[in-house]
């Protein structure tokens, strides 16, 4: 186990942006600007805010982090948008289908105001790349290949100002949110886990915001821990597993399944149907369902959202 420790250790000081950031990089980073800051450092902040968008981005940005130290990133109540995020963490298409990705990032002890989206095929909201490769049998390890992974958010406090506050997406891999708080608004949920990603674990976190919606999708998403967590309800959803069949004609290949949601306490729940978990929440019926029709494969093939191996178990549900 020690071995194993050091390996890991050793590989992540070997990253090209372990290295601690310069003091013109940090006067960069803290500047007053709109442009995003470009991040291929570690950035120790000791409380310092940082008012403009944060860019981590490439296989140039692996090993890039901030510890806020208490501080904070974005501007309070301001809102931003999926193409233009508080924080993006998110992979560089190369062109010819070939794409580089950041990993071994982390965000420590930070208030983010907006949001954060971590992207691999697509950043930026071009699904030509994503739509392409999903009509191959492979696309759910490209999909992997090419986005972000081991991405470490702990004792972060997301601050919701209308977009999703913690976006995962396509194919992202190994993202542990832990000691965090989800607070503000969101118009839809308060955590996405987009298709083909996987991996991933959500623990030890409250969440207490008002959504337009479940507060955790997990939509397409494989072998996710989502664990002794405190979610409020507010009379909304907790977390839906399905796959959302089409959309953007983008064919969905992985299933939402071996899944663990377990130990979580559910509060605020309805009176009627509480729906803390729900195992195959769609099973088709969208408008959109029929927008990747033709090919022998995902979603293209079969609209159900082909939930299994997902164990739920431990979760406490109340109405208070």
């Amino acid at each position: 186990m020690i071995g194993v420790l050091l390996a890991g250790l050793l590989a992540t000081q070997s990253l090209p942006a372990s290295r601690p950031c310069t003091e013109a990089e940090m006067v960069a980073l803290t500047a007053e600007a709109a442009t995003p800051y470009v991040l291929r450092c570690q950035a120790r902040l000791s409380g310092r805010a940082v008012l403009r968008p944060v860019l981590i981005q490439g296989a140039e940005a692996s090993g890039a982090a901030i510890d806020c130290g208490g501080g904070s990133i974005g501007r309070p109540g301001q809102a931003v948008t999926t193409r233009s995020p508080t924080v993006a963490i998110w992979s560089r298409d190369l062109g010819g289908e070939r794409f580089t990705r950041p990993r071994g990032v982390a965000l420590t002890d930070c208030t983010v105001h907006g949001a954060v989206r971590i992207w691999g095929m697509g950043a930026g909201e071009s699904m030509v790349s994503l739509h392409a490769t999903s009509r191959r049998p492979d696309h759910t390890a490209r999909a992997q290949a090419a986005a972000p992974t081991d991405i470490t958010l702990s004792r972060v406090t997301f601050a919701g100002t209308g977009s999703i506050p913690l976006y995962v997406g396509p194919g992202v891999t190994r993202v542990t949110v832990s000691d965090s708080r989800f607070t503000g608004r969101s118009v839809s949920t308060a955590v996405y886990l987009d298709a083909e990603s996987a991996d991933n674990t959500i623990r030890d976190s409250s969440f207490d915001l008002r959504t337009g919606r479940e507060v955790i999708a997990v939509d397409g998403s494989a072998r996710n821990r989502i664990m002794e967590n405190r979610i409020a309800l507010n009379r909304m959803g907790g977390v839906f597993l399905y796959r959302n069949c089409g959309e953007d004609g983008v064919i969905r290949h992985q299933t939402p399944s071996d899944n663990r949601i377990t130990g979580n306490t559910f509060s605020r729940a309805a009176w009627l149907v509480p729906r803390a978990v729900v195992v195959g929440s769609r099973e088709g019926g969208r408008r959109y369902c029929g927008d990747d029709a033709g090919w022998p494969l995902g979603s293209s093939a079969d609209d159900g959202d082909n939930a299994a191996g997902n164990v739920v178990a431990g979760n406490t549900v109340s109405r208070r």
